[in-house]
């Protein structure tokens, strides 16, 4: 991975919306629900007030609006400050 979050800052892969059908009809992308769950796949060094308590494959909870989606090499991935992360799943 050539993407290095800075600061505070740590990079997600969202796990994957699930594809609901119902009777025939498929639900488009566009009308799934925002996954808040994902992998942590980097992380800064943290701030001096706020040390980095996140590490490198962690599962993640966060807020349905939280972070900034941006696309690397043709995956989706979000990049959001730490405090926006709600808990460590497992």
């Amino acid at each position: 991975m050539n993407i290095k979050p800075l600061a505070d800052r740590v990079l997600i892969q969202p796990t994957a919306a699930e594809e609901v059908t119902m009777s025939g009809i498929i639900i488009p992308d566009s009308a799934k629900e925002k996954p808040l769950r994902g992998k942590v796949l980097a992380v800064g060094t943290g701030t001096k007030d706020e040390p980095m308590q996140l590490k490198e494959g962690d599962e993640v909870l966060y807020g349905k609006y939280a972070g900034t989606e941006i696309e690397f090499e043709g995956e989706k991935y979000l990049i959001m400050r730490q405090s926006d992360v709600f808990a460590i799943v497992g």
